[in-house]
């Protein structure tokens, strides 16, 4: 017989997407650049819809006013998370209490301009942005990818384990029992929600989390152990694999119009 891992412990399915990528807002100064926009549908002034657009800016509801909007930056394209969330959450503060109450604040901070306004206002919204993603998880928006694996009852345990501990050695079986599967049922219901296997899923984990740790200044070496390589050249070969550069050249990457990154010292090797 097979027995879940921890069975009635809760587990925190965002814990180490915010440790590792972190989540920043600010007021929108221009609003063409915010993605996340409190509407007003009524004309009252006060807050109806709440919208969050993970990887670009949001435009407001047709028939909505803007009250107020802000930049989140939870690290863009390098965050699997983001990667995986819809275009838009859009929300329907007459539903959601919760979001209401926390956008009343936002936009009261936005418009009073008092004291210590922009860091209440930053923080509500990262609130508010945290919210609207553990509702999109619970409510299962999507049907198959990272998000769909964390809204499984099942899988999410395994998937906890993984981004909580990428260095270790981890085993098909042990991931299969944390989860209460037998192994074989495990990989095919893994494959099927998150959309690959496993053990590329954990790879594609650990090498995200290297992006981030690169990007803010350590060694590849030091990287490689903490993410769970043998070596820094094993670690370097996967790298190179998965996005085409050294990871030596990930500080210097920049964004394309396409959604991916690659080296800024190749257009200077190439003028």
């Amino acid at each position: 017989m097979i027995e879940r891992s921890n069975q009635n412990q809760k587990h925190d399915r965002l814990a180490a997407f915010l440790r590792t990528y972190g989540l920043q807002a600010h007021h929108a100064e221009q609003p063409g650049n915010a993605n996340l926009l409190i509407l007003d549908a009524d004309g009252a002034g006060a807050p109806t819809h709440l919208l969050y657009a993970p990887r670009s800016a949001g435009a407001p509801l047709p028939g909505t006013t803007l009250l107020t909007a802000a930049v989140i930056d939870f690290s863009g394209i390098i965050n699997p998370l983001v990667n995986t969330l819809p275009d838009t959450l859009s929300f329907d503060l007459s539903q959601e209490p919760h979001l209401r109450g926390l956008s009343d604040l936002i936009v009261t901070e936005s418009l009073e301009r008092r004291c210590g306004g922009g860091t209440i206002f930053a923080r509500l919204c990262e609130v508010v942005v945290v919210l609207a993603i553990r509702k999109a998880i619970a409510a299962g928006t999507v049907n198959a990818g990272l998000l769909a694996g964390l809204a499984h009852a099942e899988l999410h345990v395994s998937l906890i384990a993984m981004h909580e501990d990428p260095a270790r050695n981890w085993q098909i079986s042990e991931l299969a029992q944390r989860a209460g599967m037998k192994r074989s049922t495990f990989i095919a219901t893994f494959k099927h929600v998150v959309g690959q296997p496993p053990a590329a899923y954990l790879t594609q984990w650990r090498l995200s989390l290297a992006r981030a740790q690169l990007r803010s200044g350590r060694s590849v070496k030091s990287v490689a152990a903490d993410v769970g390589f043998g070596s820094a050249a094993a670690f370097s070969r996967a790298f190179s694999r998965a996005y085409g550069y050294a990871p030596r050249f990930e500080t210097h990457t920049i964004e394309c119009a396409d959604g991916r990154t690659r080296p800024a010292t190749l257009n200077a090797h190439r003028a």
